[in-house]
């Protein structure tokens, strides 16, 4: 009785702290710097004791830690791609952790098993694929999905890598747009990167090129990555563009929508997405753009089976073949992680509450939310943005103008002095805690902020504050 008690106070703190997620007048993040959350802060302390605290510590040091957290729940917070706290969504995560399986077999995982499979099918549909040929799983994070499709790529032309490994293959060329969303690094084993220039999106005319000269250099091409809703600027490739080369030339095209996969559930906006049915795998991030809690990624892949044979190997203590149930059921082969998480459960559950007609409705909501935005900064003169174009995604770049920058013409010595200000106001944002938005350079463009919509909650009187947030942090400068 008494576990039972402390985990019914457990949940009133999670159920308040959602509530201060959702209230505008909260802060987004009660900010300190690490030198004081390591010394402890009104009895909140990270140091791990040799005699157990009390329930009535642990309690509290539950509710010190979302305390001392960033609400990425807030209406207010534009700094990642994934925010917002969706509560059937999080209601999916809890039932996850309670159930605690895991996703290799049908026997110990039987009814989450069967869900992904669903879940799947339905993407691959939705993407343009038959929905009896495709694959996939879901595994942790973007990366790991866009390196999954890397080594499908390499199996499906060299099968021999398997069992003999890099050394067995000749060497390869890889090509992905400069402004490629995370692909793992040390696949460059034995494979040549090639990064190519944008106008905001990959140049089909330079792809094409640059795999002729590969060739003539002795490599392999075998792999084009085209990304569908770029991280910084939310651009699309233009992937029928990239599959007719990718046709031509007999290479595996990946679409990496991670970001922009959401998308094509919307009616007014998957026109963006042409041509990724004519891919052999996809990228999407559900817990982007369709608001489904950290973590929830999936790697699809058009051609069935392909998965195991790449990645199989027949462990016996989990796989054995004369199991009393179909053993196609088992995932954990098509996996090189083998154990994974139960990351289907809250996409399927929202799935369930919302329809597809309730995710097209927030898509569309938060490219209403960017268009708002774009247009508000387009009148001003203090804002300048850094495309002129109305945005394809969610993403809204520019850069704030203080007084003395409006009146000096573009020059070495003003980028300097730009490149400081939004630094500057983030760190003041960050420490006043009312609201959060990202910056970053990119290429010859200095300090820039970012700013992305993909939480439904967040409306219109969000964004005027963001704007008014900036100025008044901006004047101070």
């Amino acid at each position: 009785m008494f576990y039972n008690f402390q985990m019914k106070n457990l949940v009133n703190i999670l159920l308040a702290y959602i509530n201060k997620s959702l209230k505008r007048s909260s802060k987004v993040l009660d900010f300190h710097y690490p030198h004081q959350l390591k010394e402890g802060l009104e009895g909140f302390s990270l140091e791990l004791p040799d005699q157990p605290d009390n329930l009535e510590q642990l309690l509290v040091d539950c509710r010190d830690t979302l305390k001392y957290g960033v609400k990425t729940g807030h209406p207010r917070f534009f700094n990642q791609l994934s925010t917002g706290l969706d509560i059937i969504g999080l209601a999916g995560e809890w039932l996850t952790s309670t159930a605690n399986t895991n996703m290799f077999t049908y026997e110990i995982s039987p009814v989450f098993i069967l869900m992904e499979e669903v879940v799947l099918r339905k993407m691959h549909s939705i993407i343009g694929w038959p929905e009896e040929d495709g694959d996939g799983i879901f595994c942790p994070g973007g990366t790991m999905s866009n390196l999954y499709s890397v080594l499908l790529a390499r199996f499906h032309l060299f099968p021999v890598v398997k069992t003999h490994g890099m050394s067995a293959i000749p060497r390869l060329a890889l090509f992905t747009s400069a402004h490629v969303h995370n692909l793992i690094i040390f696949t460059q084993i034995n494979t040549t990167f090639w990064f190519l220039s944008v106008r905001g999106k990959m140049i089909s005319s330079e792809l094409n090129s640059s795999i002729e000269t590969a060739k003539s250099k002795g490599l392999v091409p075998f792999y084009v990555n085209a990304t569908a809703g770029t991280t910084v600027y939310g651009a699309f490739d233009p992937l029928n563009e990239i599959a007719d080369i990718c046709k031509h030339h007999g290479l595996w095209m990946h679409v990496d929508a991670a970001w922009g996969g959401g998308l094509l559930l919307s009616n007014k906006h998957r026109v963006k997405l042409q041509g990724i049915e004519r891919a052999h795998s996809v990228t999407w991030n559900p817990h982007k753009m369709m608001g489904v809690p950290l973590q929830c990624s999936t790697i699809l892949v058009k051609k069935k089976g392909l998965l195991q044979e790449c990645n199989q190997l027949c462990a016996e203590y989990l796989f054995q073949p004369d199991k009393h149930y179909d053993v196609s059921y088992d995932t954990g082969d098509k996996s090189i992680q083998c154990g994974r998480h139960v990351d289907v459960f809250k996409l399927w559950l929202m799935w369930k509450a919302k329809g597809s007609e309730g995710f097209e409705a927030q898509i569309n909501h938060c490219l209403e939310n960017a268009e708002y935005l774009y247009y508000k900064l387009k009148r001003r003169s203090d804002f300048q943005l850094v495309f002129k174009g109305k945005p394809e995604h969610s993403n809204v770049c520019f850069w704030y103008l203080p007084k003395r920058l409006q009146s000096i013409l573009p020059s070495p010595e003003r980028d300097r002095e730009l490149h400081m200000v939004a630094p500057k106001i983030k760190t003041k944002m960050m420490e006043e805690g009312f609201t959060m938005i990202g910056y970053q350079p990119l290429e010859d463009k200095v300090n820039f902020f970012r700013c992305v919509f993909s939480n439904p909650a967040t409306q219109r009187e969000d964004v005027d504050f963001l704007i008014d947030e900036i100025v008044r942090l901006g004047c101070e400068l």
